[in-house]
């Protein structure tokens, strides 16, 4: 069974980048600014506007206890890979569908647990989590940022974009990166504030944190980031608020490939 409602054109969703060239005495640099792509799935919802943040396979107990309070996801096993999964977020925009909410670029949703597959139904009716189906059984609440619940299932693009968490203080900023994609690894890093005209180089603190001793508090923080393995160089752009504060997660909308 294959609903024409639930068709989507791969080559239609995936945004397009840009390329900007500095010639420098014959000497050229090349950024690719560009959002990571969006991935095609399909999403469903379980309980109702409040149940459902307890417990799950990925250990968190209380949802809201944690910080992920109702924007949460049970994924299907494609995508949880052994709990891997487990805290990965999840920018999700419902596509092609009349229960789409329009006007909606996305609803940002966490990992927290998986949807087991269910071998007696068919994969297309009944079965959306079986592999290698890629499914978000998302909560009620977080669905309903996206879409009407009487949809029931409704089409969705998805991706990963990489998120920033703030700890340090007014003259001492660490960075702990998440959410990378491509490699999963960093070579360099880099910072800069909007009241600041040059990138300040962050040095590498221990795991996938990085610092800058610098006073960067009151002005809207960008980060650029330099793959390990493919020597990939993006930049997220205007990442925090002005007031920015520490113990904070902040996301963007681009990501390694």
């Amino acid at each position: 069974m294959h609903d024409k409602q639930y068709e989507m054109k791969e080559e239609a969703l995936h945004p397009n980048y840009f390329q900007i060239e500095f010639d420098l005495t014959e000497l050229i640099f090349v950024i690719v600014l560009h959002p990571s792509p969006w991935s095609l799935a399909h999403a469903t919802f379980y309980g109702d506007e409040t149940s459902g943040t307890m417990g799950g396979a990925c250990g968190y107990r209380d949802l809201f206890s944690n910080g992920y309070g109702t924007d949460s996801a049970a994924v299907s096993a494609t995508l949880f890979n052994d709990g891997f999964a487990c805290g990965t977020c999840y920018q999700i925009k419902c596509v092609q569908s009349p229960w789409c909410y329009p006007g909606v670029p996305y609803t940002t949703v966490t990992a927290t647990n998986i949807f087991p597959p269910n071998w007696a139904q068919d994969s297309n009716n009944g079965g959306w989590c079986n592999p290698p189906r890629v499914h978000f059984d998302m909560s009620k609440p977080a669905f309903m940022k996206m879409a009407q619940w009487k949809a029931g299932i409704v089409p969705v693009v998805y991706r990963r974009g990489i998120q920033f968490y703030f700890q340090g203080n007014g003259y001492w900023l660490l960075v702990y990166v998440m959410n990378v994609g491509g490699g999963d690894d960093i070579a360099q890093m880099w910072v800069k504030g909007s009241k600041i005209t040059g990138w300040i180089r962050m040095s590498h603190n221990w795991g996938a944190t990085y610092q800058a001793f610098a006073a960067l508090g009151g002005q809207s923080l960008s980060f650029k980031l330099t793959s390990y393995t493919s020597k990939e160089t993006i930049i997220a752009w205007n990442v925090t608020p002005q007031n920015w504060n520490v113990g904070s997660t902040y996301t963007t909308d681009v990501n390694f490939h």
